[in-house]
């Protein structure tokens, strides 16, 4: 699944090509999660101009004259430029500007939520947490630390791999209780979360600035389904947490 790292690289280029260009036609092939008329979409965002792109937490909101497209890839969902080399049979929508270039939505899985205006989300992005807001929002839940950080009600934009290795970065179980993580651990994880996501984009970005979609993720510490050890020679254990395949090492401490 796109997260953050992989979203603020994706905008960026999206922006770069797209942004003050006129939306010639947004073709929707697939409509399967739609919550309106394909008419309705294409009645409020066929020839407007994009104005910007910007990501909230695992969306993306193309923000057209008067309308925004909100695009969430969710676990398999993939962005192609016209050109690539995709399979146009997995294509949920494309959407075509006026000068040429255009862009495909696919899926295998035909999970892509694609929303006209979509609502704000209560929970603050993970890059834009208020000093010591995770202080209080830990302790409202007693749900496993790992749950808690992905399920997108505390926090927007990180997901099962990413919360992976930021749990690590931070020394922190993921099997520990939200609403017992020290004050001092909470310290760590804030911080866990800034540089670990930050670190990665960067990496992401020097390894394939041009990209708009998923790439590789060797460079994950403890996030590594291909191999039994972190980068750290330390065993990796693999384990289900509340439905999602969690990877972990035994220097993180249990809170519970």
């Amino acid at each position: 699944m796109p997260e953050i790292p992989d979203l603020n690289i994706f905008r960026k280029n999206l922006a770069k090509k797209l942004e003050g260009k006129q939306l010639a036609e947004i073709n929707v092939v697939n409509p399967r999660k739609l919550k309106i008329p394909v008419a309705d979409l294409k009645a409020a965002l066929d020839g407007k101009i994009l104005k910007s792109i910007e990501r909230k937490g695992k969306e993306l909101h193309f923000h057209f004259e008067g309308h925004t497209l909100g695009v969430h890839l969710m676990l398999h969902g993939a962005l192609h430029w016209f050109g690539d080399n995709y399979n146009k049979a997995l294509t949920i929508a494309e959407l075509h500007f006026a000068d040429g270039i255009s862009v495909g939505i696919t899926d295998m899985q035909k999970a892509v939520i694609l929303t006209l205006d979509p609502q704000p989300k209560t929970a603050p992005d993970a890059m834009e947490m208020p000093t010591n807001y995770l202080k209080d929002a830990l302790k409202k839940s007693s749900k496993h630390i790992k749950t808690v950080l992905t399920e997108g009600k505390t926090v927007q934009g990180i997901g099962n791999a990413y919360v992976d290795e930021i749990l690590y970065a931070a020394g922190i179980s993921p099997y520990s209780k939200a609403d017992k993580v020290p004050d001092k651990k909470i310290e760590d994880l804030t911080k866990a979360i800034h540089n670990v996501l930050t670190d990665a984009e960067n990496h992401i970005l020097k390894n394939f600035p041009d990209t708009i979609s998923e790439k590789e993720r060797d460079f994950l510490q403890v996030h590594r389904p291909k191999q039994k050890q972190t980068l750290k020679g330390e065993p990796i254990h693999v384990e289900e947490i509340d439905g999602r395949k969690t990877y972990y090492a035994d220097s993180q401490q249990l809170f519970e």
